[in-house]
Order: C-alpha cells, then sequence, then structure tokens
C-alpha cells in the first residue's frame, strides 16, 4: 500500500470517527432540548422550511451558543465534531 493510500485510508478513519462523535454529543447534549421546542421532533428545528441557519459561520454561532445554554464544557474540537455533524447531516454545507 502506498503512502497516499495509508494516508486517506488514515483520513478517513479518523473523518467517521470525528463525524460519530458529533453526533453522540449533540444527541447527548441538545435532543432533550429540541425536543421540548418542537414538541417531540428534535431534528425539526434543522429542517423546517424557515431555519435560521443558511451558512457554516452561523451554524458554528448557533452550536456555540446552544453550548453555552447547555452547559456542556466542550472542547473546541468536540464543538466542530458537533459543527461537522450537523453540516454534513442537514445543512449540506
Amino acid at each position: 500500500m502506498t503512502i497516499k493510500a495509508v494516508l486517506i485510508s488514515v483520513l478517513l478513519v479518523v473523518s467517521t470517527a470525528v463525524f460519530a462523535q458529533g453526533k453522540d454529543l449533540h444527541d447527548a447534549s441538545c435532543l432533550q432540548c429540541h425536543a421540548s421546542l418542537t414538541a417531540g421532533k428534535p431534528d425539526s428545528l434543522y429542517t423546517r422550511p424557515d431555519r435560521k441557519i443558511s451558512s457554516l459561520s452561523a451554524l458554528k454561532k448557533q452550536v456555540q451558543g446552544c453550548s453555552v445554554a447547555a452547559d456542556t464544557n466542550w472542547t473546541n474540537a468536540q464543538h466542530e465534531a458537533v459543527v461537522n455533524y450537523l453540516a454534513k447531516t442537514f445543512y449540506h454545507f
């Protein structure tokens, strides 16, 4: 296997792990509040026609604000993992 192939494999594994961490952090810290705001349909905040987030920078700001409100104490890397999860899953930035 070439060095390039090894690096691509490593990046895919890391990317998958970061995505999974973002989903886990989101689900543990965000779903309960979002469900209370949306009559039990937390993902609808991301999929509603009038959603407020329309850019990656706005998503990062929203995640930061929500993490403060939820008192998550996430690291910068954890914030980025959640942003990555949301961007790829719902926003497709």
